[in-house]
């Protein structure tokens, strides 16, 4: 049995989500998440740029708390490094796209999938190379759109606002023109805004969430290393961010619950 922590970073509040669900899903597990609020949003930033902002937290993870793996709970970050990381990090490392894009393909009738992500996840072509991957028995028509300014919404506590409504109805019209039967949310962020989502492309869409797939990879990827924690008590929750840590614990304990509080302050280099 392995007691160290699994580390987890985001951008800012999207890995929220993986972190609830890996909570709920492995409560007896330590937890150190990093919530890049000092430089986020990611999706427009150079991939280049992103890589380096991963190295750089996952460094810390490794190196300050000893963490046994780390999830990689940002889309943008997950294409943009995640193999880099594998080569540079001798801990397991999971990504978001994979287990997302998984479920999306078990759910789908019609073979008809979109994606929607930052700027920088659309546009590495992460989800498109993967699926192909993926769905090489039975090929599957995918649709992607990239969604600017959605994270700076759910990053302002605005998620259920008119104009993040009327963004959506532009933004999403490559998905409804598609009539895809399944919609992955390929950004962290996204399922805070799942019913605005949902009521532009409609009800009968399903919305597919990466988070709890991700939590499940974890969970299996401990079970076959053997690496869990013999917990007899809830496991400890660290969190971690480069911005306000007022601002990220007020917003942070109204999207994740009252587990998030005392958020310690780090000013990256």
């Amino acid at each position: 049995m392995d007691d160290r922590p699994i580390g987890m970073f985001d951008s800012g509040f999207g890995g929220l989500t993986v972190a609830r669900a890996l909570i709920d899903l492995l409560p007896g597990e330590d937890l150190v998440y990093i919530g890049d609020t000092g430089r986020y949003p990611y999706g427009p930033r150079a991939l280049e740029e992103v890589a380096r902002f991963a190295r750089q937290i996952t460094a810390k993870l490794v190196a300050e708390h000893d963490v046994k793996m780390v999830v990689v709970a940002c889309n943008t970050a997950a294409a943009a490094a995640l193999e880099l990381l594998r080569f540079e990090f001798d801990v397991p490392l999971v990504g978001v796209i994979e287990p997302g894009l998984r479920a999306a393909l078990k759910n789908t009738s019609s073979r008809r999938v979109g994606v929607i992500g930052t700027v920088g996840t659309i546009g590495s072509g992460a989800y498109q190379r993967a699926a192909a991957e993926l769905s090489r028995a039975r090929p599957v028509d995918l649709t992607c759109a990239a969604c600017p300014g959605f994270v700076e919404f759910v990053e302002r506590g605005e998620t259920g606002s008119d104009q993040v409504y009327v963004l959506a109805e532009r933004l999403l019209a490559p998905i409804r023109a598609a009539e895809v039967d399944t919609l992955l949310l390929g950004c962290t962020h996204y399922p805070f805004l799942a019913r605005t989502i949902s009521d532009v492309v409609g009800r009968d869409v399903v919305l597919v969430d990466s988070a709890d797939e991700t939590a499940f990879e974890v969970a299996s990827i401990l079970a076959d290393t053997g690496g869990g924690r013999r917990a007899t008590k809830e496991g400890t929750r660290t969190w971690i961010s480069s911005g306000d840590t007022a601002t990220f614990e007020r917003l942070g304990r109204r999207l994740l619950g009252p587990e998030l509080r005392d958020v310690q302050g780090w000013v990256p280099k």
